[in-house]
Parts: structure tokens; C-alpha cells; sequence
């Protein structure tokens, strides 16, 4: 069971979104370091899954092992449908299988502090590989 889950939720299937991703609006809200002093800032369009959050973090906490602490931006509320293998098409949507968050260009998605500029950097570049889109390492 993936980690990052709403405790309870209003609605347990969301409607897609219709958002064109081709030209993304940029993100308004979350785009400054708040808490560390090195962060992931999304460049790109994606959605980031619960699982490959936790991934990451797992990643970074490894590299900074009991020196640094690790702040998670996002958290992972729109709910992910899937239907099972080899099932026809109709008959409804498909069972809630996880949750994700939509990251848009601008986000932190991570921030750390507590280590040094080479150990944090590696640490944020070791999470970039776990996620679904392109991001930049930011400093304060």
C-alpha cells in the first residue's frame, strides 16, 4: 500500500481533466523555498503518484542519512482509476488502484536541508531520477 493517501476523501473517482498540457500554465502557488535550503522545482507537466514520492524520498533519505531533513511539497490527492487486465471495454470506470498529485512548472516538490551543497545535490538529482518530470535543482 503506497504511504501518501488522503485519510478520507469526498469523492472516490475524480472526472479527467481537460487541460490542454501541450502549452501548461505555470504554478502559482508553492514556487519559493519555504522550509530548506536546497529544493526540486518541476519544470515540466506530469502526475506523480504516491508511490514514486515515497520512492524518492527514500532515495534522498538514504543519501543524507541521519545529518539532514527532508520536506515533501506535495501530497498526492487525485485519485487513480485502473481496470483490471484483459477486461472488455464499458461496464464503467475502473476501481480507485492510487492517488497522485498533478505537478505543474514552478512547484517545489522537495526541499532539504541540514547537509552540504554536494550532498544535497546528489541527493535531490538521485530523487529526480525516481520522478515522472523534468526538474531543476534550486538554492536559497
Amino acid at each position: 500500500m503506497p504511504m501518501l493517501t488522503p485519510k478520507k476523501v469526498k469523492h472516490r473517482k475524480w472526472q479527467r481533466d481537460r487541460r490542454n498540457f501541450s502549452s501548461p500554465l505555470p504554478e502559482s502557488r508553492g514556487t519559493t523555498l519555504a522550509f530548506g535550503s536546497y529544493g526540486l522545482k518541476a519544470v515540466g507537466v506530469a502526475r506523480v503518484t504516491s508511490n514514486q514520492l515515497e520512492s524518492a524520498r527514500k532515495v534522498m533519505s538514504r543519501y543524507i542519512k541521519k545529518f539532514g531533513k527532508v520536506w515533501i511539497r506535495v501530497f498526492p490527492d487525485r485519485p487513480i482509476t485502473k481496470k483490471p487486465p484483459e477486461v472488455r471495454m464499458g461496464k464503467g470506470k475502473g476501481d480507485p488502484v492510487g492517488y497522485c498529485f498533478e505537478v505543474r512548472p514552478g512547484r517545489i516538490i522537495f526541499e532539504i536541508d541540514g547537509v552540504d551543497v554536494a550532498t544535497a545535490k546528489e541527493s535531490l538529482r538521485g530523487a529526480a531520477d525516481k520522478l515522472p518530470v523534468k526538474t531543476v535543482i534550486v538554492t536559497r
